[in-house]
């Protein structure tokens, strides 16, 4: 089998109500706004008539497919692991970002090839997985805008079936109100349901996340996630937090691949690892930090949801959550649009079931079946590698 012709669509959808925050970069509350959100939508065709697909990515992982979309044309497409291992030297001067974009269509393709889902490839077991609710950053706007929303959202969350809640604080804060929220939280829900938070490297200094863990130390949280400026990345520094405060840190979200995981991890700057399979090479990338993370008698948390986090969290014993992102008191339905499938697979607020589950997509692949049809309407741009 070999790669005859790559098509990557740009399609563009709305937002409502969200808004990106005026002094930052968080998707926050914002009544009566649409933001435009964009979509990247591959597609792998091949000399048998197999095609793999995967609707998400990001602007920079698209761009990055240019660096290496021509070298994919005529090659086995069920050789992952020499594609990874090629195109992560072809963007070792880069962030690779490219790579898990394509790697996770790779995979749905073995999946159909092979008439299995991408689980059953793997070795997975699971049919259904436990969610947090990741929330989505706090506003000013009347909705995550006070400790007791915050309280209140959390009590929702727990009455729908969440067993974990995940706080995504304010950018413009005091470090009083993250302290109280906490605080807040920790009370509504009582000792019985796991807590995180993740200032989305917001707090202004070390000192404020030495604060802020000390309270997190005082509600029992499950973890503290990128707490400081350093953007996530300074493994003395957070060697140094974890001395200082109780509560495990979840780090590597923001340093890239395999080996920088690794360095983390032994450094000493992290007790949860992240990876993400977009943003870390893809399912094959993923699976090496969560298998070298297990080596370590480390647990791995994987990053937002979605179809490929869900059949590879399916695949992993030392994992915990599903992240449901971004939920909020007043939007069920956060992020790319629930138009891209043609199935009832859906992501958000009350996806879950009665107990916190969701379900692994039983089909080849991926498991989903996307609306093309959708997909190509909101389609603004088309990028093609061809012989």
């Amino acid at each position: 089998m070999k790669i005859e012709r790559i098509r990557i669509d740009k399609a563009k959808f709305d937002m409502v109500d969200f808004s990106k925050h005026p002094t930052g970069f968080s998707l926050v509350y914002t009544p009566g706004s649409r933001k435009p959100t964009s979509a990247y939508a591959i597609r792998i065709y091949t000399d048998e008539g197999v095609v793999g697909s995967y609707v998400g990515g990001n602007s920079v992982a698209a761009a990055q497919v240019n660096m290496f979309g021509d070298y994919l044309i005529g090659k086995d497409p069920l050789q992952r692991e020499l594609i990874y291992n090629d195109v992560k030297r072809q963007l070792r001067k880069f962030d690779k970002m490219g790579m898990g974009f394509v790697d996770i269509a790779l995979w749905d393709l073995a999946g159909r090839a092979h008439n299995a889902s991408i689980r059953t490839l793997l070795g997975g077991w699971k049919t259904r997985v436990p969610a947090y609710a990741s929330t989505a950053a706090g506003d000013r706007n009347g909705g995550l805008d006070s400790p007791e929303a915050y309280a209140d959202f959390a009590v929702a969350c727990k009455e729908l079936g969440y067993r974990a809640y995940k706080l995504h604080v304010w950018d413009v804060y005091e470090v009083s109100e993250v302290v109280r929220t906490i605080a807040k939280v920790r009370e509504a829900v009582g000792p019985d349901m796991d807590l995180m938070l993740d200032p989305g490297c917001k707090l202004e200094t070390f000192a404020h996340a030495v604060q802020v863990g000390r309270a997190c130390d005082e509600a029992n949280f499950l973890w503290l996630e990128d707490p400081y400026k350093d953007t996530g990345i300074s493994i003395f520094g957070h060697k140094r937090l974890r001395e200082l405060i109780r509560t495990p840190l979840l780090q590597t979200e923001h340093v890239r691949g395999l080996e920088q995981h690794m360095d983390f991890a032994i450094g000493g700057g992290t007790d949860f690892l992240r990876a993400d399979a977009e943003y870390d090479g893809g399912i094959t990338g993923a699976v090496k930090i969560a298998h070298a993370t297990e080596a370590l008698g480390l647990d791995v948390e994987l990053h937002t949801p979605g179809p490929a986090q869900r059949q590879l969290m399916a695949s992993l014993r030392n994992t915990n959550y599903y992240e449901m992102s971004f939920v909020h008191p007043k939007s069920s339905e956060i992020g790319r649009s629930q138009l891209i499938y043609a199935d009832d697979y859906r992501d958000g607020l009350t996806a879950i079931d009665s107990e916190g589950y969701v379900p692994v997509p039983e089909g080849v692949g991926l498991g989903v079946e996307y609306d093309w049809d959708a997909i190509e309407a909101h389609t603004v741009d088309t990028v093609e590698f061809t012989k």
